[in-house]
Formats: structure tokens, sequence, C-alpha cells
């Protein structure tokens, strides 16, 4: 009776010790309330000042807090500035992702080059991702090396994802497997090494951070290819944009990858006819999209193409299997089922599967 006893009390002295999910959004709001840049020359860091107030989602470092949650009790500065980190350099690339775009709005506002200029966006954006290594730094010295070379790596992934995405841009239509390095590149790898610095940064051992970056990368691509699908398909209400945006400049997204893909096998072997195949969504693809109208047109007969092709249920398909193969990564770290359900839940989220 008296073991019983005491190791009822162990599991409830350990649950109760655990860093809870209100916590790590407790401490999330804190983080970014208080981020603090140097106030001179205002005009190099108003700009990030800006950026970092429009808000975001925080996917990233809250990923980094909840791995961090995973094997530790509290937070720290030592877990603090390099979620931050993470959160910052993420900004900075949205700074000159919006140049290269050309874009007029970001979350609702201007954007940076739009509010000041393109210079002051370029240099801003850069001292941004300077000030990024400046809060990495502050994770614990007997890991630091090992966190700035899986920082510095992830950073020049990110910026090589961004390269074939503007190579892609004058492609016709690209294979699935050069789209699926490019979305690995660009977006899974910042969230994936989120996860993995969280854990390295708790003292995890190297299997359990190896798995946490698998389940980190899994995910992000499942996140990259939601917003291909909520672009064409979801509620703008809900997505916070227009609808149909990707259709429009015919951007490489994993639905018009794999239709173009699946439709000129289905065309070759007379599965369908030239106006329901590859051949139709080229010349879709070459629609004008000047006005309302042609643009509402555009969309309507791509969607309508999507839709005989079966590509609006493969990319649910698609969706659901990585985010199985993630939890299937985050089951085998040995977390016990409280730790591997908060696990579950940020994949939920992230992926729009409950609100």
């Amino acid at each position: 009776m008296e073991i019983l006893t005491i190791f009822v009390f162990i599991w409830n002295f350990n649950w109760t010790a655990m860093i809870t999910e209100n916590q790590i959004e407790e401490a999330l709001g804190t983080l970014f309330e208080n981020i603090g840049f140097n106030s001179e020359p205002a005009g190099l860091y108003d700009p990030l000042r800006y950026m970092m107030g429009i808000g975001g989602k925080r996917v990233r470092p809250r990923l980094c807090l909840l791995s961090y949650a995973l094997f530790k009790d509290s937070f720290d500065r030592k877990i603090l500035e390099p979620a931050a980190a993470i959160e910052v350099f993420h900004s900075f690339t949205l700074i000159h992702d919006d140049i290269m775009d050309n874009s007029d709005m970001r979350r609702g506002v201007p954007t940076v080059h739009r509010k000041w200029d393109r210079n002051t966006a370029i240099i801003s954006g850069d001292v941004m991702s300077i000030d990024s290594y400046r809060r990495i730094a502050e994770a614990p010295a007997e890991v630091l090396p090992e966190v700035l070379r899986l920082f510095t790596y992830t950073a020049a992934q990110v910026c090589e994802g961004q390269q074939y995405d503007m190579d892609f841009e004058n492609a016709d239509d690209i294979s699935m497997d050069d789209y699926m390095k490019m979305i690995g590149l660009k977006t899974a790898v910042l969230i994936a090494c989120s996860a993995k610095l969280g854990a390295m940064i708790a003292g995890a051992d190297a299997r359990a951070c190896d798995l946490l970056y698998k389940f980190g990368y899994d995910l992000g691509l499942a996140f990259q290819i939601t917003d291909d699908y909520l672009d064409t398909y979801g509620d703008a209400a809900v997505f916070g944009k227009k609808i149909g945006g990707d259709i429009i400049n015919n951007k490489k997204t994993w639905l018009l990858t794999k239709a173009l893909e699946k439709g000129g096998e289905l065309e070759k072997n007379g599965a369908v006819d030239a106006s329901h195949g590859k051949t139709a969504l080229l010349r879709a693809m070459g629609m004008n999209a000047g006005t309302e109208a042609e643009k509402a047109a555009k969309i309507e007969k791509v969607k309508e193409i999507y839709g005989t092709l079966g590509i609006d249920e493969d990319v649910k398909y698609e969706i659901i299997k990585l985010h199985a193969s993630a939890m299937g990564h985050a089951g085998l770290i040995g977390l016990g089922k409280v730790r591997y359900e908060m696990l579950h839940r940020y994949a939920d989220r992230l992926l729009g599967r409950n609100k």
C-alpha cells in the first residue's frame, strides 16, 4: 500500500511540475510584448518594431517552447531568447520576401517596403537577421556550438528554398520531387529546426532531438501544402485574404504541380481528353487575369480541372499522410501519453484540424 501511495505521489508531482500549454502561451505573449531593439537610428529599428508588432501565428517559437517543455519544468532566458531568435529570423525572411514579390500588404497592413521604402526594408531586414544571431547566442554554453551549427545551416537552407521558388516561377511545370524539395527548404526546415532547438536546449538526447526534427519537418510540409489548399478552397473570411491568388499568378503549388503531373499522365493514356487534362490546364494558366471578371473566370476554370482530376481529394490525402508521419516520429520518442498529446494538439491546430 505504501509503495502504491508513493507511486501516485510521484505521478501527481510530475504532472503538476510540467510546463502547461497555457504557460507556453503566456510565455509567448510576454516574450513578444516585451521584445526589444535599439532605439537609434530610428529609421533602421522602427521597421523591426513594426514587423514584430503586426503579430502572426508564432508557429515556430511556440513549437520551440513546446519541445523544450517536453523535457523541462520551467522557462528561463536560455530558451526564451533562442525561441525569439527563430521568429525574428522568420520575420526577416518575410520582409525580403515582400520586396521580391512586390507585395503591398502583410497581415492586413502595409509591408515594410511600402510603409518606408525598398532600401530601408533591405537594411532593416539585414539587421533583423543579425539580431536573430544575438538572441540564439543566449543558448546554454554546453550546447551553443551545436545550436549555432543547426541554426546557421537552416538559415542557408531557407535562402536556398527561396531561390528555387524564384527559379520555378519561369518554368512551365516542375516535378513533384522538385516542389517538395523547395517547400522542404523554404518552409519545413525552419519548423523542424524550431522543434529540435527546443529539445537540444532542454538537454534531450540526440535520438529525441532527431525525432523531433523529423516531426517538425513533416509537419512543415503539411503546413505549406495546407496553405496551398486553402488558397484555392478556403474561406476568405477565415483564411484572411482573397481566395485564388495562387491560381491568378500561376504560382507553383502542390495542387498545380500534382494537376500538371496527373493531367499529363491521364491524357497520355486516354483516361481524360485534352479539354480536362494537362493541355486544358496549361491553356487555363494562360488566361488573362486583368479584370475582376477575368480573375474569377480563370479561378473557376482551374478549379473545374482540379475537380475533374480529383486534385481536391488528393491534396487532403497528402496532408493527412504527412500529419500521420509526423505523429509517427513523435510516437517513437517515448514521451508518455500527456506529452505526446501536447504535440498532437499542436499539429492538429497548425493544420486547422480543430479550432
